[in-house]
């Protein structure tokens, strides 16, 4: 960032926080899903249904979601090295993105065709009892998973004094985000599966069961496309909220000998990592020592006011009235 002929102040954190709490999640989601999987498939196969079929693949791809978000949560907990300055924290939206990618393939895909085909071809439909059962335990076990994970967004969204909504929408912290939308989609996917096993048991028609299937492939399609879409932006690059932004420009404001702040940049690197980059007007007749002080007690402001900045860049820039009376351009 810096030019030739400019100072650059830099100042780095220590490592980046621990995702203990959204491991934990994570792993406790992928047993419940592995587990559910299993039981939907035989119960699917007993009775026939497609609808308990296409619940199979739903839980098979939560259950490979959770392993790409595993990958996710402990690749990019690794530190920063030479070849990788700003460490590894953006990792995680690949793999984030790629569970988004294996719901769509593995879950949305198959359930779409399997509703298809069964209102397509019909379907015979076996004893259901066995996949009542099988929905009752799945509907007991997501309850769980849910619970784990709502447990955990609600506490981050206290901590950060935001509504429980806004937080799901806008957390850098798609790993839990992923979790509680897709444990939410199981709940629902588990009451259209059970009310296209009645459907099917009441009528002796199969095109419930169908029904069933293809609302669950939407429902896929859709959690798909919010965790795809979140991911993405993450990878694109979010700068920090605005009311955030507001808050850093008036700490580094604040600092002695900073007269303005002409240019700011942020960027989320992580569920608790942001970096800050500013070109900065320092006082003209600000030393160097003063200005090597107000970079460190800026640094130490920002930290204080925002727990995840991690890195702070500041760029000495000749202010507005400078670069006019020396004939430069006066937006630098």
């Amino acid at each position: 960032m810096a030019r030739a002929g400019t100072a650059k102040a830099v100042h780095e954190a220590p490592g980046p926080a621990g995702g203990g709490g959204s491991t934990a999640t994570v792993v406790v989601a992928a047993l419940a899903n592995l587990g559910i999987a299993l039981a939907k498939a035989v119960a699917g196969v007993i009775s026939g249904s497609s609808a308990m079929l296409s619940e199979a693949a739903h839980s098979v791809a939560d259950t490979v979601t959770e392993v790409l978000l595993l990958a996710s949560l402990k690749r990019s907990a690794r530190p920063a090295d030479e070849d990788h300055p700003l460490g590894h924290g953006p990792e995680r939206y690949i793999w984030a993105l790629l569970a988004a990618v294996a719901t769509f393939v593995g879950g949305a895909v198959f359930s779409l065709y399997d509703g298809i085909h069964t209102l397509v071809e019909g379907e015979e439909l076996g004893d259901p009892l066995v996949s009542y059962v099988v929905l009752a335990v799945a509907f007991l076990l997501e309850g769980y998973s849910l619970r784990t994970g709502l447990r955990q967004a609600r506490g981050e969204a206290h901590r950060f004094k935001v509504p429980f909504g806004r937080y799901l929408r806008r957390t850098p912290d798609t790993a839990v985000k992923a979790v509680v939308l897709e444990d939410t989609a199981a709940l629902a996917g588990l009451v259209l599966a059970a009310g296209g096993l009645l459907g099917g048991q009441l009528t002796g028609s199969g095109v419930w069961d169908g029904a069933a299937s293809l609302c669950i492939g939407a429902l896929l399609l859709y959690v798909a496309w919010v965790l795809g879409r979140s991911n993405a932006e993450f990878l694109i690059g979010r700068p920090l909220p605005r009311g955030v932004r507001d808050r850093i420009r008036a700490e580094l404001l604040a600092v002695e000998h900073i007269e303005a702040v002409m240019e700011l940049t942020t960027l989320v690197q992580g569920p608790r990592e942001a970096l800050v980059a500013a070109k900065v007007d320092f006082r003209d007749v600000a030393t160097a020592a003063q200005i090597e002080w107000a970079c460190e007690q800026a640094e130490q402001r920002l930290r204080e006011t925002v727990p995840a900045v991690r890195r702070v860049y500041l760029d000495p820039t000749p202010g507005f009235a400078q670069r006019r009376s020396e004939g430069l351009n006066p937006w630098p």
